[in-house]
């Protein structure tokens, strides 16, 4: 069942899905996990989310996105009670795992900057979707843990050992040890570590900041970091500086300099 209300992109537009809410204000769309009581991801959330995601690459009114989770937990990770049905079926464990990849590539692939705003544990699977996103703020109540190993599971290596260094990956892959909000501030890797009810005003604050640059720089800027993530140093750096060349002949571009000279607010038309 869904739910839209759209006006224009100065007032709300809302979504309901069956497993996620959806808003739109000020060019700020927020993505929330909605599936109590633990925001566990079944085969339609994740549906729901790459249809969503997909969406925004192609709405202009959306700038950044901002992804949450509806209570006190962000999400617990995977729905277990899909994975006895996945044995019995050929080829279900393997639709299974398409979906699983996919969702993250949606995230990953959103030509719009996506916050994570971790609002509780991020556990297994929610983990993995908390590090699809590009930046990532935290409720202090929360802690992030690579579970598979506790029910005979083993996933999340390639993501872990993405994010911290190979010791402590490989002790969260072998034990699922959990590390909480503060421990993952500590490290840098995270941008705050907040009070639960200073979580979204800190995040949308943020979100404001990067949704008054220029619409073109910012899709841009996403690729950029995307892409030469996986490049070689000298090739990245190239890429980059076309990616500048293309810009500079924009009228954003243009607006921007301009309005920088005058001491003034640009007005972008993202073009």
């Amino acid at each position: 069942r869904i739910r839209i209300n759209f006006e224009s992109q100065e007032t709300e537009h809302t979504m309901t899905l069956e497993t996620i809410n959806v808003t739109i204000v000020d060019n700020i769309a927020t993505v929330t996990l909605n599936r109590p009581p633990a925001n566990a991801q079944n085969a339609q959330m994740r549906s729901e989310l790459i249809e969503t995601f997909d969406g925004f690459n192609d709405n202009d009114a959306v700038k950044v996105v901002v992804l949450t989770g509806h209570g006190k937990i962000f999400s617990a990770g995977a729905d277990l009670n899909e994975r006895p049905g996945l044995r019995d079926q050929e080829g279900a464990y393997w639709r299974h795992n398409r979906l699983v990849r996919e969702t993250g590539n949606s995230i990953v692939e959103c030509n719009k900057p996506v916050i994570c705003a971790v609002n509780g544990p991020a556990i297994g699977a929610g983990f993995g979707l908390m590090t699809t996103c590009d930046i990532w703020i935290a409720s202090n109540t929360a802690f992030v843990a690579m579970t598979e190993i506790n029910v005979g599971l083993a996933g999340g290596t390639a993501m872990l050992q993405s994010v911290f260094g190979k010791s402590r990956a490989r002790r969260m892959f072998f034990t699922g040890m959990k590390v909480s909000a503060d421990e993952l501030y500590r490290l840098g890797l995270i941008e705050a570590s907040l009070p639960p009810e200073d979580l979204m005003p800190y995040t949308m604050d943020l979100a404001r900041e990067i949704a008054s640059k220029a619409p073109i720089a910012l899709r841009y800027a996403k690729e950029a970091a995307q892409v030469t993530a996986v490049m070689p140093r000298r090739e990245g750096y190239r890429f980059e500086q076309n990616l500048t060349v293309a810009l500079s002949k924009t009228e954003d571009t243009a607006e921007a300099q301009r309005a920088f000279k005058e001491k003034r607010a640009p007005i972008y038309k993202g073009r």
